[in-house]
C-alpha cells in the first residue's frame, strides 16, 4: 500500500516522497488510517525499524489544526538522540504543512534556549522525560489542551526509572487527549501505564507480543570470560564487510571495549552517556556516513540510532533485562533485509540465553567461533574482491608505469600473486599460528566451571541491590518530606552528571535525608555537578557518606535495614549522619 492510499493530505503525502518513501511498512498501514479517522487511545507492538515514528508521526500532523496557537501534541521518549531523530522526521514530513513547528527538547542542551523556543509558538514537543519535568516545574510550558500524547518506546522509558516523571508529565495534560502508546515489547509495567492512563485502547500487533524480528538469526559463542574480547576480535575478523553495533552493558566497558579494538586497527569508536552531545553527534554522523565500520554502545545511548543496513549486532554483554535484547537486536534485518545477532556468553549465562528465546520466541543456534584458516580465507578473498572491482585511474598511473613494470620484470605472474597476498594476510597469519582454542562448553557452568566466579551479578530493576564494597555512597539532604521519591532522585542525578539509571543503585528515601550508590570512577563527578542542584524549589547538598563494616569484615550500609517508623531508620545511619540531620533541622 503506498502513502496516497492511506488517505494522508496532500501536504503530507508530498513531504513523506520527497523523502523516497512509496510503501507504507505493515504497521504504518494499520495505525495511519485508523489514527487519522478515529478520536482513540491506541496500544502498538512493534519491533525497532519498523518505520514506528512515521506511524504515529504522520496523523499525528493530520490532526494539526491551521493557524493553531497552542502545542496539540507532545511525543516523549527515552534518549537525547531518538528525541533529535523523532524531531528531524516530523518536520521533514511536514515540510510542505503550514504549522508553528516542531521543538526538541532534551537534557544536555541549553534550558534556556529550548523555553524561549517554546514561547515562540510550536504545534508539537518531543521530549525526554527528565528536562520536559524541568520545564513543566518552571512553567515555561502548558499541555492544558495537547489533544495527543505519544509514549515512544515506552518499555525502555520505564526500564530507565521514568515512571515518576511520566506521570508527572500526564498530570499535567487533560482527561480528554488521547494516548498513542508505541512499543516493542509488552512487560507488566507498560500495561499499568495503558490501565492507568487509557481508555479502552485500541490495540495493534505486528507480529507477536515481545517477539523479535523474523529476518535476525540469532547464534552464541560460549567462551570463557577471560576470553570474551580475544572472541570478538575473532567475531569482527570472520565478517569483514560488517558494518556493526557492539552492545556493553556499562559506559566504562563500552569505553574501554572501543579504545582497544581502536589500538588493534579496527574502524571503531565508542557512544555512551559520559560523552557530551557535541562528541555523540560527532560519532553518530560518522557512523551514519559509513566513516566508522563498528559503533560500541550502550543500551541507552543506543536508542536513538536510526541508521539503516545495519547488518550485525555484537552482545558482547548479554542485557540485564532480558526484554532489551528486542530492542539491540532489531538494530538489523530492517526494512526487509536480513540481520545476524551473535552473543558472546561465558559458561554461566546459559540460563539466560533460555530467557531471551522465550522473549523473542526464536532460538539461539549455538555455534564454535570461527577457526583461523577459514578467518584468514575469508580476509584474503575480501582483499582480493576489492582489488578486482577498484577503479584504476589510469590516465593518474600512466607516469609511473613504466617504472613499475621495471621492478617487476623480474618477477612470474605467480609471485607476484604470492607476495601480494602475503602483504595483505602476513599479519593474520602472524597472529593467528599460536591462537588457542577459545570455546568453553556452556554446560560447564551449571554449579561448577572456572567460570562461576566470574558470574555477572544480575541487576534487574530493583534499585535494592546489594551493596557494592567498592562503590561510593552519597548522602542527600532532603527525602520524603520534601516530596523526594527514587525516580525524582534518578532524575537529577542523571540529569545534572549525564550518568544512566544503571549507574546508580541502592537509592534509599528517608524522611529528612536520602541515600544512593554509584561506583568509586564518579565520585568527583557527582559531587561537583550535583553541588549547586536543586529538586523542585529545595537546594540540593550532596555529600560522601561513609559505609560501616560489619563484624565479618564485610562492607554493609548501616541505614540498610528497614524498621518501623522514621526514628528508628534513623537510628541505623552512621554518626557522620545524624550530624548532617542535626545541621539541616
Amino acid at each position: 500500500m503506498n502513502f496516497r492510499e492511506l488517505g494522508l493530505s496532500e501536504d503530507l503525502v508530498r513531504g513523506v516522497e520527497e523523502l523516497g518513501f512509496e510503501n507504507a511498512t505493515p504497521i504504518q498501514e494499520q495505525t495511519v488510517p485508523y489514527l487519522s479517522a478515529n478520536d482513540s487511545d491506541l496500544i502498538a507492538l512493534a519491533q525497532t525499524g519498523t518505520g514506528k515514528t512515521a506511524a504515529f508521526g504522520l496523523p499525528l500532523l493530520e490532526k494539526i489544526e491551521k493557524n493553531n496557537d497552542r502545542v496539540s501534541g507532545l511525543v516523549i521518549c527515552p534518549t537525547r538522540e531518538l528525541c533529535l531523530q523523532i524531531t528531524k522526521d516530523l518536520e521533514n514530513f511536514s515540510k510542505h504543512k503550514k504549522m508553528q513547528g516542531v521543538v526538541a527538547v532534551y537534557g544536555g542542551a541549553d534550558i534556556v534556549a529550548q523555553m524561549k523556543r517554546i514561547k515562540k509558538g510550536v504545534d508539537i514537543v518531543v521530549a525526554t522525560p527528565g528536562r520536559l519535568v524541568d520545564i513543566i516545574k518552571r512553567k515555561a510550558v502548558d499541555f492544558s489542551e495537547v489533544d495527543v500524547v505519544v509514549l515512544d518506546e515506552a518499555d525502555e522509558m520505564l526500564n530507565m526509572g521514568f515512571k515518576e516523571d511520566i506521570d508527572t508529565i500526564l498530570s499535567k495534560t487533560p482527561e480528554y487527549k488521547n494516548v498513542w502508546l508505541f512499543s516493542a515489547t509488552m512487560p507488566k509495567e507498560v500495561s499499568k501505564i495503558a490501565s492507568n492512563y487509557m481508555v479502552d485502547p485500541f490495540e495493534i500487533t505486528i507480529g507477536n507480543k515481545n517477539e523479535g524480528s523474523k529476518n535476525v538469526d540469532h547464534i552464541y559463542y560460549c567462551v570463557r570470560e577471560r576470553d570474551r574480547y580475544l572472541a570478538l576480535k575473532r567475531v569482527i575478523d570472520y565478517y569483514p564487510n560488517i558494518f556493526g553495533l557492539i552492545f556493553c552493558r556499562t559506559r566504562r566497558e563500552t569505553q574501554k571495549v572501543a579504545d582497544q579494538l581502536m589500538r588493534d586497527g579496527y574502524n571503531s569508536d565508542a557512544l555512551h552517556g559520559d560523552m557530551s552531545q557535541a562528541q555523540r553527534d560527532r560519532v553518530m554522523a560518522k557512523f551514519r556516513n559509513r566513516e566508522l565500520q563498528i559503533l560500541v554502545a550502550t543500551d541507552v545511548a543506543a536508542r536513538g540510532i536510526d541508521v539503516n543496513d545495519i547488518t550485525h549486532v555484537l552482545n558482547y554483554n548479554l542485557p540485564d533485562d532480558v526484554e532489551n535484547y528486542t530492542h539491540r537486536s532489531g538494530r538489523t534485518g530492517r526494512a526487509g533485509k536480513s540481520g545476524l545477532s551473535i552473543a558472546i556468553i561465558n559458561t554461566s549465562e546459559q540460563y539466560k540465553i533460555k530467557q531471551i528465546e522465550k522473549v523473542i520466541q526464536k532460538e539461539f543456534e549455538s555455534k564454535k567461533l570461527p577457526n583461523p584458516k577459514d578467518i584468514t580465507e575469508k580476509q584474503l578473498f575480501h582483499r582480493i574482491d576489492e582489488m578486482v572491482t577498484q577503479e584504476v585511474n589510469v590516465e593518474g598511473l600512466a607516469p609511473f608505469l613504466v617504472k613499475i613494470y621495471k621492478e617487476f620484470e623480474n618477477y612470474s605472474k605467480e609471485e607476484i600473486i604470492e607476495r601480494f597476498v602475503a602483504n595483505e594476510v602476513n599479519h593474520l597469519l602472524d597472529y593467528y599460528e599460536k591462537a588457542k582454542d577459545l570455546d568453553a562448553d556452556p554446560r560447564s557452568g551449571k554449579g561448577k566451571g572456572k567460570d562461576r566466579e566470574e558470574r555477572p551479578k544480575r541487576g534487574g530493576k530493583d534499585r535494592k541491590r546489594k551493596s557494592d564494597p567498592d562503590a561510593s555512597r552519597f548522602f542527600v539532604n532532603i527525602g520524603k518530606k520534601q516530596k523526594l521519591n527514587p525516580g525524582g532522585l534518578l532524575r537529577v542525578v542523571c540529569n545534572e552528571t549525564g550518568l544512566s539509571s544503571a549507574d546508580v543503585s541502592n537509592i534509599e528515601i528517608l524522611d529528612k535525608f536520602a541515600f544512593f550508590e554509584t561506583s568509586k570512577e564518579n565520585k568527583d563527578l557527582v559531587l561537583s555537578k550535583l553541588s549547586n542542584s536543586k529538586f523542585d524549589s529545595h537546594d540540593l547538598r550532596v555529600e560522601l557518606s561513609e559505609k560501616k563494616k560489619s563484624s565479618s569484615g564485610s562492607s554493609s550500609r548501616s541505614d540498610s535495614r528497614k524498621g518501623k517508623g522514621g526514628d528508628r531508620r534513623k537510628k541505623k545511619a552512621t554518626s557522620k549522619d545524624r550530624r548532617r540531620v542535626r545541621r539541616n533541622k
